[in-house]
């Protein structure tokens, strides 16, 4: 079935206690990340969303308690003189995790048929070529070891609109506001088809997009970091590996004790 962006937009309050079930999901979240570094593991979570959608509040609180040094946060711009001369995809491609490591794309290589093409940042030959370049970058990761947890932030109008007013009115937060936001705003209409034929070319098995109600903040986290979680661990062992035989041996020496199962 295709999505439907109107069925994410009840912007429904958190039910229950946002602190305590914050800190429950953060706690859980530094166990698999845990798992992924004691396992070499590695993974992607790509997030796209409107402006002031919610990505980096929610990208903070979901990695909160991880260890800094085995996850990244991508914040994607617009592509330097050196990426415009290469293939679309280059510059993605040395930002990808290796072993131990979940890497976080801000905005992704969904540019390519999103604000590349609304704008006309590249021509129509090379966004409609685009779907299947994603798809085909997208199944050699999952075929090579590295899941791809694909997100999309969505508020309607309106809630983007509040958005702005909040964050103009804030002196500390004006900086947010950029001359790309209000022309993002006022071609929305085609902007949501390019998310239609996104969404329908590229919603994949190996790379499925799952959509966030993110006209309520508070709703929009807990429903991030759930999904996100439950598919982290969907790829890695939760059971804790054996210690390592060598270090078993030292510390037996220089501590006379052994590793509890």
């Amino acid at each position: 079935m295709s999505i439907d962006l109107s069925e994410y937009e009840k912007g429904a309050k958190f039910d229950g206690d946002y602190d305590e079930t914050l800190a429950k999901l953060q706690e859980e979240l530094a166990q698999i990340q845990a798992a992924y570094i004691a396992n070499g593991k590695r993974a992607v979570i790509a997030i796209e969303g409107w402006d002031a959608s919610g990505k980096g509040g929610t990208i903070r609180r979901l990695t909160g308690r991880w260890d800094p040094r085995f996850f990244e946060v991508w914040p994607i711009g617009a592509p330097t003189p050196e990426a415009k001369a290469r293939h679309f995809l280059w510059r993605f491609w040395n930002k990808l995790p290796g072993n131990r490591e979940i890497n976080i794309f801000d905005r992704t290589w969904y540019g390519r048929v999103l604000v590349e093409r609304v704008e006309g940042y590249c021509s129509e030959t090379e966004w409609r070529r685009g779907y299947d370049e994603i798809n085909e970058f997208e199944a050699q990761q999952k075929d090579s070891g590295t899941p791809i947890i694909k997100l999309f932030m969505h508020v309607t109008q309106e809630e983007q609109d509040e958005r702005f007013r909040k964050r103009l009115n804030n002196p500390w937060k004006r900086w947010k506001l950029t001359e790309d936001d209000f022309r993002n705003r006022a071609m929305r209409n085609e902007y949501l088809a390019a998310i239609d034929d996104m969404f329908a070319r590229t919603d994949t098995r190996w790379a499925p997009w799952t959509v966030i109600d993110g006209n309520n903040k508070k709703s929009a986290r807990i429903a991030a970091m759930r999904h996100i979680a439950d598919r982290l661990e969907e790829q890695v062992s939760m059971e804790p590996p054996e210690a390592d035989p060598k270090i078993a041996d030292l510390a037996a020496s220089h501590l006379g004790t052994a590793p509890k199962d």
